[in-house]
């Protein structure tokens, strides 16, 4: 089947046929006479299948009947990233070179002034990440009552990046009436779950089963090291040991770790280039360009350039990263193989990332084998995968700063044998108890008068212990006996002469 089958316009075909394309893709064949039907469409295809050119060449073909108003696009098309966005302007710049559409793009990092310029001009095809949009709304300068049409291109990745609330609210502000067109790689439950909410009868189209890698990738896993600076000078070898390497894309986790490795290859002689969501546009653009033209053999990048960039002769890619998602995992291998090219793809596996493969290799339904080769792995990482920590440090305990706790340390020895225990000692005999003490002596009247209190306490002190209940030392007084008196009251009163 060629592309005149499909119902296009002449105007389209013939931009198809300057491009050199002939024969339509599978998700092409299927989806295109759907669109044109005004159909609601899920599309699931593969990475790399043409899935753009699938929503873009039939939109083509019915905006050649029709006007555009200010401020009213016609058609609005929803991209995750601004590298998707500006990838889907160019192709319908590509094909819609002989009609006079309309195109604007609204992403960050761009003026508000020249985006809402070119709103108040008119706009057939709006292509836009969600953010922005809704920032254009909210000002008063976009009127979404006009859509027509609308795509919702790499559905898995908008629920990724938290932009399915967005979505809601945009679905809102269009007609009820519109078309609605969803296009991705992956279908996990959650999606599935949306689109039955936004379409309205679909025609499903799934030309290869879902999280499926391309048949022209070959992969493979290395197995490298926990240290950092190990996996950097293992990924230098592999860059310096492939065959037939003309260009690579190599996949970060994080931001900071693209820096990193960036810096590293450029520091070891390396062209290199950066791609990552923290750069502004126009690097972003640049290092972008410079990869697609050759001017920039390696590109070290976050997922921000693992879904939809179209840049078919990409023959490596490398996971420095395994990555967290297994669907990230599909994304990314896709951007090499395109279009029924070869293409390898590399991961570089830590014993840390085991869980990660083995998710991996369930969802792609097929075991990623080892690259041949003498990759050594750290030795102290054994060969259970499993490499014992280290402490952190000395963690504080109630005896004192510095002292391990119970269980720290000390229990790393627990492996030794154990001296046997002493037999339990014999309890100390009962000491005897304390013989009564005789009572102390009066004190001849002799001594001085400040001492008639203790005389007298100890005259009614029979032992040394607990001092006798008040009302017994009362009853056991004779009369005329005043010794149990304080001494105070015992000295005797002045009185003045003459009284």
């Amino acid at each position: 089947m060629s592309f005149s089958d499909l119902g296009l316009s002449e105007k389209v075909l013939a931009a198809v046929a300057a491009t050199g394309y002939t024969t339509p893709t599978p998700i092409q064949e299927q989806a295109i006479p759907h669109v044109l039907a005004r159909k609601d469409v899920l599309g699931i295809a593969q990475t790399g299948t043409g899935k753009t050119a699938a929503f873009v060449l039939p939109m083509l073909t019915i905006l050649e009947k029709g006007r555009a108003r200010a401020r009213m696009p016609r058609t609005l098309i929803l991209e995750p990233t601004r590298e998707l966005a500006a990838q889907v302007k160019e192709n319908f710049d590509r094909y819609g070179a002989g009609q006079k559409l309309n195109v604007a793009l609204l992403i960050g990092g761009v003026s508000f002034g020249d985006q809402d310029a070119k709103l108040t001009r008119g706009v057939d095809v709006l292509i836009a990440t969600p953010g922005r949009l809704l920032d254009h709304t909210e000002r008063g300068g976009l009127l979404l009552t006009g859509v027509e049409l609308l795509v919702i291109d790499e559905a898995d990745r908008m629920l990724d990046m938290g932009f399915i609330p967005d979505i809601e609210r945009v679905c809102k502000l269009v007609p009820f009436t519109r078309q609605t067109l969803f296009f991705t790689a992956t279908m996990p439950p959650e999606i599935r779950r949306i689109t039955e909410t936004f379409l309205h009868n679909p025609q499903k189209v799934e030309v290869s089963k879902p999280a499926t890698t391309a048949v022209t990738v070959t992969q493979s896993q290395v197995p490298a090291g926990r240290e950092a600076h190990e996996k950097r000078e293992l990924l230098r070898r592999l860059l310096r040991e492939a065959k037939d390497l003309k260009n690579a894309i190599i996949f970060c986790n994080r931001k900071r770790e693209v820096a990193i490795v960036h810096k590293s290859l450029q520091k070891h002689g390396f062209s290199v280039g950066a791609l990552h969501g923290d750069m502004d546009q126009p690097a972003r653009m640049a290092a972008l360009e410079q990869f697609r033209k050759g001017e920039l053999p390696l590109l070290v990048a976050s997922d921000v350039a693992a879904r939809g960039l179209d840049i078919p002769a990409v023959s490596h890619v490398f996971n420095f990263d395994v990555p967290h998602h297994p669907d990230d995992y599909v994304h990314r291998v896709g951007r090499t193989g395109r279009a029924g090219r070869s293409g390898m793809a590399i991961s570089l596996v830590t014993p840390l990332d085991q869980k990660s493969m083995v998710a991996i290799e369930k969802l792609i339904g097929q075991s990623i084998p080892r690259a041949e080769g003498d990759y050594e792995v750290n030795a102290e990482a054994g060969d259970a995968g499993e490499r014992p920590r280290e402490p952190r440090g000395r963690e504080r305990s109630r005896g004192g700063r510095g002292k391990p706790q119970r269980g720290g340390r000390d229990r790393e020895r627990s492996h030794e044998p154990r001296e046997p225990r002493a037999e339990a000692r014999p309890a100390p005999e009962a000491k005897p108890a304390r013989e009564a003490r005789p009572p102390r002596e009066a004190r001849p009247s002799s001594e001085p008068r400040h001492g008639a209190r203790q005389q007298a306490n100890a005259a009614h002190v029979p032992s040394i212990g607990r001092p006798e209940p008040r009302r017994q030392r009362e009853a056991d007084t004779e009369p005329g006996d005043h010794s149990h008196l304080p001494a105070f009251l015992l000295r005797p009163v002045r009185t003045p002469a003459g009284a």
